[in-house]
């Protein structure tokens, strides 16, 4: 064990102390070096950005194909009792429904951008109104 000092007692004592104090430095440095590693970070914070923005296309794509569907249900229901000028056009629409969902996909992809951006924007804001106020100190 160790004595009242608190060193080691005897030498085999002295070399697990040693052993121990090795590991802990050593979990310490790649510690520290995964925190240094900046690139690695950007890596993988971009990774997950990346992987972010796929899942969301999915979604969107989910829900312009959804929104579609239901436009193309409603449609197929207005055509038989909506009015002749209306009844035209949703029918072309019905006929044709491509052109609807790739309205429908811009549609949620320039909500999807405006709220990013209005985000973005918002940061960057809050980041200068802290280097404004921080400066008037």
């Amino acid at each position: 064990m160790t004595d009242a000092t608190g060193g080691a007692k005897g030498p085999d004592e002295l070399r697990q102390q040693i052993e121990r104090t090795r590991s802990e430095l050593g979990n310490t440095v790649e510690e520290l070096a995964g925190k240094a590693d900046v690139k690695g970070r950007a890596r993988a914070r971009a990774a997950d950005l990346r992987d972010k923005a796929g899942a969301m296309t999915v979604q969107l794509r989910s829900s312009a194909a959804q929104a579609g569907q239901t436009v193309q249900d409603k449609a197929t229901h207005v055509t038989h009792a909506g009015p002749g000028p209306v009844r035209g056009v949703v029918r072309a629409g019905v006929k044709h429904p491509k052109p609807v969902l790739v309205a429908g996909a811009a549609a949620g992809a320039v909500v999807v951008t405006v709220g990013v951006l209005r985000r973005r924007q918002q940061a960057a804001h809050g980041q200068l109104w802290h280097l404004v106020h921080r400066a008037h100190r």
